[in-house]
Formats: structure tokens, sequence, C-alpha cells
């Protein structure tokens, strides 16, 4: 099992919708971890499903960022639903 690295950078991409009322753009983010603590719990879900969180050369999409914020090594607190 690889070992994911929480603390690194990364850049989010919030998906652009059709009627392009999103104002949101590319944020960088100082860890993974804060960046999928806003996709997850401050960005629209509607968003979530086409953005793209890319960490070094890695790209992830929506699922997969759901994946990494449900994981047990997932380091920050999650707001309780």
């Amino acid at each position: 099992m690889t070992v994911f690295d929480y603390s690194a950078g990364a850049g989010l991409y919030p998906c652009k919708t059709i009627n392009r009322k999103s104002r949101l753009g590319y944020i960088r983010f100082d860890s993974v971890a804060e960046a999928l603590r806003f996709a997850i719990e401050d960005m629209p879900a509607s968003l979530l499903r086409g953005s793209v969180l890319e960490v070094e050369e890695a790209r992830f999409d929506g699922l997969q960022m759901r994946k990494l914020y449900e994981a047990e090594a997932y380091p920050l607190t999650r707001r309780k639903s």
C-alpha cells in the first residue's frame, strides 16, 4: 500500500458549471489536506464531480478526492454531517 502525503502542496480546479455562474477558479493550497477539506466541506457538491485536484504530477477526480478525504490517514478533523 502506498503512503499518501497529505502535507504536499495542491492545486484545485473546480468544475465549471454549464451556465458558468460559478465564480470559483483555480485555488492553490499549502497542503492536500486543506484542499480536500475545502473541496468536500465548503465547495458546492455539484462542482465536486468535475473538479480536479493536482498534486505534483498526479491528478485526482471528485471520486478520488472523496476517497482521500474519507481515508483513515486523513490528518484533519472532519466536519460532522
